[in-house]
């Protein structure tokens, strides 16, 4: 599962691997897949790629962004990307294909489901997407304490556990059930007990858990049980 420590690595190695790269053509819905999730026809992605450049790669929450001209790839949980260096044989399955002009590649595999989804910018909107583009993530300066305290004090959570706060309803983009249980182990939060029974020391450690266990995890390239652009843990 592609969570924030794994969107924000693969994120910097899109950057660093392929940014500035004019793309030479894209092939979509090679292999179909019932779960694959496409914006319109993917037989239009060629079109509307091709001969663009790479600009910038950005995680949303556990999704990823890529920018090419006015055109936008977004990536969901479950798509699997690879690199592919000019004289490496590209997989004979995938339900994307981006071929660059100096002859590497980026394929993106599907594995129980995925989107992938290509537009213009404007013309596609995701609730998860649309959440994460408008809310700060754990990793920068906005989710600060201050914002936090927003989140948690809300009367609308206080009758939820610790583990349903921080891991549904989006409150928080990209944070789910593989990184929930280091930050609450971390903060000494047992995933059961309820957010108005924490003392307000114990908010305090919980806010420093999310910011430091998810800085820290990403720093590592994320959890070793997701495989990076390269295919290395």
């Amino acid at each position: 599962m592609i969570e924030i420590p794994e969107a924000e690595s693969l994120s910097r190695q899109i950057t660093e691997a392929v940014t500035g790269k004019r793309i030479a053509g894209v092939v979509a819905g090679l292999s179909p897949h019932k779960f694959a999730w496409y914006h319109g026809d993917p037989k239009d992605y060629d079109a509307l790629l091709r001969e663009k450049t790479i600009d910038t790669a950005v995680a949303r929450g556990g999704m990823l962004e890529i920018r090419a001209g006015n055109a936008v790839l977004l990536f969901s949980d479950g798509v699997v990307l690879r690199f592919h260096t000019r004289d490496e044989q590209r997989p004979q399955k995938h339900q994307l294909l981006i071929e660059f002009e100096d002859a590497t590649a980026i394929s993106a595999s599907v594995q129980m489901y995925g989107g992938l989804w290509c537009f213009k910018e404007g013309e596609f909107h995701n609730p998860y997407y649309d959440t994460a583009r408008s809310k700060p993530s754990p990793l920068s300066d906005e989710f600060d304490k201050a914002y936090f305290d927003g989140l948690i004090t809300s009367s609308d959570v206080q009758k939820l556990s610790a583990k349903a706060f921080l891991a549904t309803e989006q409150r928080i983009p990209g944070l789910g059930n593989g990184v929930l249980q280091d930050i609450l182990y971390k903060a000494r939060v047992h995933p059961k007990r309820k957010v108005e029974t924490l003392t307000e020391g114990e908010r305090e450690t919980l806010f420093n858990s999310v910011k430091s266990t998810l800085k820290e995890m990403t720093a590592q390239g994320g959890r070793d049980t997701e495989k990076d652009l390269f295919g290395e843990p």
